[in-house]
């Protein structure tokens, strides 16, 4: 697959995962498609932080068959991440390459105190699919606080932002697809 892979790393509910790919296709016009569910990787648990590495969930999506293939994968998580450096992560990819992922503890409003809200959860999980898939394009945070490419340090953040990528982070996914559009026809030309 060329496109996208989202998948479940554990368990996470369907609705969200189909709203995720459907928010990555529109954004990105590429095609996406809903993976086999994959197991967590338990030596991710830091029992000290009470967290999960986002790190080795990213090493896990890297021998998806998908990835491998030259796809990208977007995983998506209920556990809370981390990487050392910060309290917690909303997610995590590999600028330019093929996997990234997603958290969907802090998303939820119920995490925050609040009743549960399907509509909210939906709208930021999307948000940071694009994100996080945004970045394993070399995209990397954009100053525009609409676009889904800033920075986000708490749910407000997210909440102001849409899945749309701005003008100018649109234009330089597309001046990166025609970089490697053109790489690809020069290794395939004869010398």
């Amino acid at each position: 697959m060329t496109g996208v892979l989202v998948t479940a790393v554990g368990p996470a509910p369907a609705a969200v995962l189909d709203g995720m790919a459907a928010a990555v296709e529109a954004a990105f016009a590429l095609p996406c498609a809903r993976g086999e569910p994959v197991a967590e990787p338990l030596a991710a648990y830091s029992p000290a932080r009470r967290q999960w590495a986002a790190t080795e969930y990213l090493r896990v999506l890297l021998a998806n068959p998908a990835a491998v293939g030259g796809g990208r994968v977007l995983g998506v998580t209920e556990r809370d991440l981390f990487v050392p450096v910060l309290s917690f992560v909303y997610g995590q990819a590999q600028l330019e390459g093929r996997v990234a992922v997603v958290s969907l503890a802090r998303l939820r409003p119920e995490f925050h105190g609040l009743p549960p809200d399907a509509g909210a959860l939906g709208q930021r999980a999307a948000t940071e699919a694009v994100h996080e898939v945004g970045h394993t394009f070399g995209l990397v945070h954009c100053a525009d606080r609409r676009c889904p490419m800033s920075l986000s340090v708490d749910v407000s953040d997210l909440d102001r932002k849409t899945a749309e990528p701005c003008p100018s982070c649109s234009a330089l996914v597309e001046g990166s697809r025609e970089m490697k559009g053109a790489r690809a026809r020069l290794e395939g030309s004869p010398r």
